[in-house]
């Protein structure tokens, strides 16, 4: 096989989050295809899930949040959406490969493409550094509307965006925690009122 035809290849590794070991396949130009990143994995140790919970996983990639969201959570549903349709396929493949029946991936813009009438417990990001203001404002505020009461926003970024997270989601959903800053990403927790 030549070098080429190699790198054609699906990439294939296995790793566990939150205490759930998957399998993993991704190709190259999808975000970090041979590995978990950092962020992602500094979310999964602080994020807390309930067995019910509907989850949506915002800019998926090929699926290590979403997917053990789904895992954590088997009587909710989980999305996972991504702008990019290689993601998208890659998502799915991995839920297909790992038996996980309650998760799908669809091609959107954030929030675009979804079905307005869907609601989450919980929405989780690892957000990429360069989405832009106006990309961060959308997704902040489209991610407030479609979370049920008492729902849960967890996003994990780079260290340079903590404070314009905090004044953000405090302006947004009028509170904020920050619930763990690591030594390159920070995990950033707002929560919706009750009814």
């Amino acid at each position: 096989m030549n070098h080429l035809d190699a790198l054609r290849k699906d990439i294939k590794f296995s790793e566990a989050l939150a205490g759930q070991r998957l399998n993993y396949r991704s190709t190259w130009g999808i975000f970090s295809p041979r590995e978990i990143d950092d962020g992602t994995r500094l979310l999964m140790k602080y994020i807390k899930v309930n067995p019910d919970d509907d989850c949506f996983d915002l800019g998926c990639g090929y699926g290590p949040i979403g997917l053990t969201l789904a895992k954590l959570a088997p009587q909710g549903q989980t999305l996972l959406v991504d702008k990019d349709f290689m993601a998208v396929d890659y998502s799915n493949k991995n839920a297909t490969l790992n038996h996980i029946n309650n998760a799908n991936a669809m091609l959107s813009n954030g929030f675009q493409h979804v079905d307005p009438a869907l609601r989450f417990d919980l929405i989780a990001s690892n957000v990429p550094a360069k989405v832009g203001k106006e990309m961060m404002s959308l997704m902040l505020h489209d991610a407030r509307g479609r979370l049920n009461p008492e729902g849960r926003l967890y996003l994990v970024t780079i260290n340079g965006l903590r404070h314009y997270m905090k004044r953000n989601l405090k302006e947004i959903f009028g509170n904020y925690k920050k619930i763990k800053q690591g030594a390159k990403y920070t995990i950033h927790l707002a929560v919706t009122e009750k009814e």
